[in-house]
């Protein structure tokens, strides 16, 4: 069975005007691609614990058909490093709260770096590739160099007006460490992939990036 590692966000804070966490859209959304083919997930996050959603993803009125996904946020496994290797995909969605405690985070950075030795499959989409920033190979090569990525853009983010806000700018941090950075218009379905490295620019891109995922499983 085709083993599926989720991993989330914990932050729920960007200041003290604007609160944030994990995206709903970008967790529900491939969440259920991955339960209709019958993987085997398991939801994880950074601290462990409930995970909060950005208030500005939760619809007005909940999805039916997300209620299993949320039912698996409101206590989920701290992800640790016991979970190296032992998936054939690791996912990352996004929310901006990725952006303040992905790219630090010592054992998702040696989850990802054991599974790009491996080439096994790494998705993330939106604010989730801030996980992928400070990863390298074991020789010290960043993980995205030379590798087509997409990720929330820049200019997305100064739409959302909250480029001061953000500890790095995401694309431009993708580019600095040699990604081959593609991108559509502002909040347009968009996902790339590179090998078994799929990455999807926004929310709306969720369903696409899983898709793809699901491509590189089958051997497509």
């Amino acid at each position: 069975m085709t083993k599926v590692l989720m991993v989330v966000t914990n932050h729920t804070e960007i200041d003290s005007e604007h609160k944030t966490g994990l995206w709903l859209e970008e967790f529900a959304v491939p969440y259920n691609i991955f339960k209709e083919k019958g993987y085997d997930i398991k939801v994880t996050s950074i601290q462990g614990g409930e995970v909060e959603l950005d208030p500005n993803s939760i619809p007005e009125e909940d999805p039916k058909e997300w209620e299993d996904a949320q039912n698996q946020l409101k206590n989920t496994t701290k992800v640790t490093k016991e979970d190296a290797n032992n998936f054939d995909v690791v996912f990352l969605p996004g929310g901006h709260g990725t952006m303040f405690d992905f790219p630090d985070s010592e054992v998702l950075q040696h989850i990802l770096q054991e599974q790009a030795e491996a080439n096994k499959i790494i998705g993330s989409v939106c604010h989730g590739p801030a996980g992928l920033v400070n990863v390298t190979y074991k020789d010290g090569t960043p993980l995205v160099k030379g590798k087509k990525v997409s990720a929330f853009t820049d200019s997305e983010e100064r739409e959302m007006g909250l480029v001061e806000q953000m500890p790095f700018l995401l694309e431009s941090k993708l580019r600095e460490n040699g990604a081959n950075f593609e991108l559509a218009d502002n909040w347009s379905v968009f996902s790339v992939r590179d090998g078994n490295l799929i990455t999807g620019q926004n929310p709306q891109s969720s369903k696409s990036a899983a898709n793809k995922i699901i491509e590189a499983i089958e051997g497509k």
